[in-house]
């Protein structure tokens, strides 16, 4: 039994209240929450009809128990924030082409940020911070260094209770379309929704999607709680932007309640300036609305489990992707609504981004830490000495730990774990990714004996604009500069790549004494 706003009184499971607050005897109130209808065609029109009675107001539920013959009112706000009702689904993401070379061996999750993490442990922590401990990470390409992160970071330390973090690699089923592999992040998500039908699932409400390569941290509790009171089906997390970046991004249009109307893909010229909106409806202060008048998707979604499941196995059957496809489809149909976030975050789809982000780190102060205590980011346990440091200089850099830096300068770099710098070394903006296992004084000695390179950067080299990936062997007096300006080179026959300007060192391999690039 629920009570509406103005106290009247409809049948039904009050998790389940949407629409007007405003009911008569007359009005019928669906569930779809408790998992019986899963694997059924929806009555689209009548879901529809429902969907978009006065979506915008919020209101207050409350349920009635009776005790000793009295009524008392329960305030059940907190059930909108209770984490166990819902579970996220990371996307492992493509290819990778535009990080490559940097995904030649590993999935885009997998590459190491910030010195000592993954970007896998951003959506991760994220969930763990906000009390979600039901994860599934869905992988296709190059996913063994993934899995043996996840495997060592998540699945032996205990922080999901009695949840899960499970890694789901694209696989072939009997029958025709099990012959395909992802076919885009919607289509991942098909392949796998009978995980939302067994017995883990019943009490799951709602499903979070997030990407694998997103630089940012952020409650998603917050973000459900906001889906749940607006009644939304479908809510997107977005960004305030500016005119300089707009046209980069997706844009979305909304009404002035909130709800996404209209999208368009990195519009330009009038297509651009249609597509501001005062976002001052999302919380946004009149100063800021001024300055970003367009608002972009960040690609991390809420979906009510079953709109979910009927909308990739019923609606939209042959769509493969959510934000150029679920999404804009369901706007038309569905209330499909705009949550506002307003803080850092970065897609680290490119080479560039991926550059810029990490030198962002070292600056004062940084737009994004990883220093917060309160709502740390994890990563694997490593068990690593605290790097030593002898003679050198040090300008607006992170040493992440177990290296060994020796009279070198290094200037806005990020130096990664197990690193070794040796003697007169000069790093500038330089971001190295450092080393998966050491190489003992001795067994250096003997490679230098033999005339060979070992693990780390050799003495008198001067590097700068570079992107050094983990086990790199540069020797000494080696030259990384790009001076010609060169914008994008094929060289993995000599051990690089150059991409957008910067230079990439490949992971394993051997720049030669003397090397001049």
């Amino acid at each position: 039994m629920v009570v509406s706003a103005d106290c009247r009184i409809s049948l039904s499971a009050p998790s389940c209240l949407r629409g007007s607050s405003r009911f008569t005897r007359h009005n019928k109130l669906r569930s779809f929450c408790n998992g019986e209808l899963m694997g059924k065609k929806l009555n689209l029109a009548q879901l529809r009809s429902s969907s978009t009675t006065n979506f915008s107001q919020k209101r207050i539920q409350m349920s009635l128990t009776s005790v000793a013959g009295e009524s008392k009112v329960r305030d059940i706000e907190s059930e909108k924030r209770d984490p166990r009702t819902v579970a996220s689904i990371i996307l492992g993401g493509g290819a990778g082409t535009r990080l490559f070379p940097l995904t030649k061996r590993r999935a885009k999750p997998a590459v190491p940020i910030g010195g000592a993490y993954r970007l896998i442990d951003v959506p991760m922590s994220n969930c763990i911070n906000s009390g979600i401990n039901k994860v599934y990470i869905l992988t296709q390409y190059n996913s063994a260094s993934l899995n043996r992160h996840l495997a060592r970071a998540y699945n032996s330390n205990g922080v999901f209770g009695d949840g899960f973090v499970e890694a789901l690699a694209a696989t072939q089923t009997p029958g025709e379309t099990g012959k395909k592999w992802f076919q885009g992040t919607a289509d991942a998500v098909r392949q796998f929704h009978w995980l939302f039908e067994d017995a883990r699932s019943k009490e799951i409400e709602d499903v979070l999607i997030l990407s694998g390569d997103h630089l940012y941290r952020m409650d998603y509790m917050d973000f459900v709680q906001d889906h749940r009171q607006s009644g939304a089906d479908i809510s997107i997390s977005c960004i305030p932007i500016d005119d300089r970046r707009a046209s980069d991004f997706g844009l979305m249009k909304i009404d002035e309640k909130g709800r996404v109307i209209s999208f368009s893909e990195k519009p330009k010229g009038d297509d651009l300036k249609a597509m501001a909106v005062d976002t001052t409806v999302l919380g946004l202060s009149k100063e800021e609305a001024e300055k970003k008048p367009y608002i972009a998707s960040m690609g991390v979604y809420v979906f009510k489990k079953e709109i979910l499941l009927n909308l990739l196995r019923w609606r939209f059957p042959t769509a493969n992707d959510f934000g150029s496809e679920i999404i804009p489809f369901s706007a038309k149909e569905f209330y499909v609504n705009a949550y506002l976030f307003n803080d850092y975050w970065e897609d680290i789809g490119t080479i560039r981004s991926f550059f810029d982000a990490n030198l962002a780190l070292a600056e004062h102060p940084p737009a994004f830490s990883f220093y917060d205590a309160a709502k740390p980011i994890y990563t694997s346990r490593r068990n690593l000495p605290p790097s030593k440091i002898d003679g050198s200089k040090l300008v607006d850099s992170i040493i992440s730990h177990g290296s060994f830096l020796t009279n070198c300068l290094i200037a806005h770099s990020i130096v990664g774990i197990r690193s070794r710098v040796g003697s007169n070394v000069q790093l500038k903006d330089t971001v190295m990714l450092g080393a998966d296992f050491y190489e003992t004084e001795a067994e250096v000695a003997a490679l230098l004996a033999e005339g060979k390179v070992p693990i780390g950067i050799g003495e008198n080299t001067k590097i700068k604009e570079c992107i050094i990936d983990k086990n790199a062997r540069v020797g000494k007096n080696v030259v990384i500069a790009n001076s010609e300006g060169v914008q994008e080179a094929d060289r993995s026959s000599d051990g690089f790549y150059i991409r957008s300007g910067i230079t990439v060192i490949l992971k394993n391999s051997v720049i030669a004494d003397g090397v001049v690039i």
